[in-house]
């Protein structure tokens, strides 16, 4: 079983304001992905979904012009003081996905989005922190919208990449990215022990089949998808 990496030294004391979405597993996963991506001065990448600005740090930390998004004021805020902290220039926007960059292309877009399966619809509250992670019954209500929304602001060769966990069905992901014009597969997966917000939910995802009725490990997959 492939365990997930190491968290990037790069990472390390991003402060995230209650409510925002902590580097984790998935974080890391991506990170590791984007690492062999050949980001430089004049890469232009959008950080969807941004939280912490993990992602987005990483990019602006190899020369990259960054920008990034989220429907959170404190995401938005705890990447901007994790910017400034680690003199970084990346310009956050606070948006619903590509909304707030509508007309403008990307090189390389990356995102962690909410995909965790939730009975019911997510809570829209800013200050709610099941808005970084609930997304719906099937866990594609964000998933879904990220994979159209990439379509419309990749550049003629952009590259998009996309965490998830295997719950939310990859064939599906893939499916979805064929659909926007983009040709996808996984660039790496790892399995990591369930969460606390999947074990407060373990019989539910199991009743409606989204988890093996003995499993005790979650699959993420990054998604890796060019134009065709």
């Amino acid at each position: 079983m492939t365990t997930a990496p190491p968290r990037p030294p790069a990472l390390s004391g991003l402060v995230t304001l209650p409510g925002v979405y902590a580097p984790q597993a998935d974080t890391h996963l991506l990170a590791r992905v984007l690492a062999a991506e050949p980001v430089g001065p004049g890469t232009r990448v959008l950080d969807l979904c941004t939280g912490s600005g993990a992602l987005a740090l990483l990019a602006a930390l190899r020369g990259a012009h960054v920008s990034a998004t989220d429907l959170s004021w404190r995401a938005v805020l705890s990447t901007r003081l994790n910017a400034a902290r680690a003199r970084q220039r990346v310009r956050v926007l606070r948006g619903d996905l590509s909304g707030p960059v509508r007309g403008q292309r990307f090189d390389l877009v990356v995102s962690n989005p909410p995909y965790v399966p939730a009975p019911g619809a997510p809570r829209r509250r800013d200050h709610s922190a099941a808005l970084a992670w609930d997304a719906g019954p099937g866990g594609r209500r964000t998933l879904d919208r990220v994979c159209a929304h990439a379509g419309q602001v990749l550049s003629a060769h952009g590259v998009l990449l996309l965490v998830h966990s295997g719950m939310c069905r990859t064939e599906e992901t893939l499916r979805r990215l064929a659909e926007a014009g983009l040709r996808g597969e996984v660039a790496d997966r790892c399995h990591v022990p369930f969460g606390p917000v999947t074990r407060a939910r373990l019989g539910w995802l199991r009743a409606e089949g989204l988890l093996e009725p003995d499993g005790e490990h979650e699959e993420l997959v990054v998604i890796r998808a060019a134009r065709e």
